[in-house]
């Protein structure tokens, strides 16, 4: 039974290929993060408290699957015989960008979630959104219902509550764990590194195994109650309200698969 009364939160992380890459003055190519495709997406109903009620894992097969050229040009792609061994076992499931995005709205609607929770989140909202106008040929733009669910950012989270404890900032100096200058690192794999006391963790980078502590980094920051920030889009306006327009076109998708053109 879903508790109402409960404050649940879509915690997400998605693992991505890379569309296209810049060359500069020396002829060295580099990726171009702003265009990336999602191949993982893992997340998990939470709330507020430290409990998790459900949990997804998605490997997607428009990408996964039928971009074979693009698939290794992922920073993890020798994790791609994990994913077909995990696939075989049906510890993941693979599943069309469609049906991965249905999956996770069902979601959201059941246990009536205002919030998503990513770790940076600029990235895995972007890369969301790109690989749906990428499968779409952009007849579908928008991966959340921006008018009705705000995203939280976890890293703005850890940088006003973490990153700010003299302990943090000790701990990262006598562990090397700092910028060259001189700050703090904050990224989710050093941040639970002092939570967790274990200096030798290393991240999965894996959609699902990363939702899970990027949640624990969460708590730990609403544990504090210190003042933090964590609305990904602070200025509302950068995305503005729905058109009823687009409100038609964005339910339409649950009676409406999507296919790219020319598939």
């Amino acid at each position: 039974m879903i508790d109402k009364r409960r404050h649940y939160v879509l915690v997400v992380d998605t693992e991505t290929a890379n569309t296209l890459t810049e060359t500069d003055e020396n002829g060295k190519t580099r990726m171009d993060m702003s265009n990336v495709l999602v191949y993982d997406c893992g997340w998990a109903v939470v709330d507020t408290k430290g409990n998790i009620y459900e949990t997804a894992s998605y490997v997607n097969r428009d990408i996964f699957n039928d971009e074979r050229d693009l698939m290794r040009t992922a920073y993890y792609n020798w994790k791609i015989p994990r994913y077909i061994e995990e696939l075989r076992a049906g510890t993941r499931k693979m599943a069309t960008t469609y049906e991965i995005r249905q999956a996770m709205l069902d979601t959201i609607e059941r246990y009536g979630i205002k919030e998503v929770a990513a770790y940076n989140a600029r990235f895995d909202d972007n890369a969301l959104r790109v690989t749906q106008r990428y499968v779409t040929c952009s007849k579908w733009r928008y991966w959340f219902p921006f008018d009705s669910v705000e995203i939280w950012d976890i890293m703005k989270m850890t940088q006003d509550v973490i990153c700010k404890m003299p302990t943090y900032k000790k701990w990262c100096q006598e562990n090397g764990f700092v910028q060259a200058n001189g700050v703090p690192r904050k990224t989710a794999e050093i941040v639970w590194r002092y939570i967790s006391g274990n200096n030798e963790f290393e991240e999965s980078h894996t959609g699902l195994e990363d939702v899970l502590i990027e949640a624990e980094i969460m708590w730990y920051c609403m544990r504090q109650h210190k003042p933090m920030r964590k609305a990904l889009y602070e200025n509302r306006k950068e995305f503005p309200p729905m058109t009823d327009f687009q409100r038609r076109l964005s339910a339409s998708l649950k009676n409406n698969p999507t296919i790219r053109v020319g598939a």
